[in-house]
């Protein structure tokens, strides 16, 4: 098992920690913005393959902005098992 801490970059969370198991998704913990959504969102995703949330969240937008906290989830988990293929 792997953890990753991924900065956010243009949404209200500041950080998002990921733990993996292969290409399993074991935990996700978002550091600010929406709690409740986030907290729901992180509780979705466990036990999920990474490619099927990377496929559903990334590009999804919030409001104006070009990202999301689902957006940089999924490149957080793309970031995350490349480290973990590192290792």
């Amino acid at each position: 098992m792997s953890t990753y801490e991924y900065k956010t970059q243009g949404t209200c969370s500041k950080k998002i920690i990921v733990e993996l198991e292969g290409k399993t998704i074991k935990s996700v913990k978002f550091e600010g913005g929406c709690a409740g959504n986030l907290s729901g969102i992180s509780k979705l995703v466990v036990g999920m393959d990474i490619d099927h949330v990377i496929e559903r969240f990334a590009g999804n937008t919030c409001g104006p902005r070009a990202t999301s906290c689902p957006d940089q989830l999924a490149i957080a988990l793309k970031e995350a098992y490349a480290a973990q293929q590192m290792m």
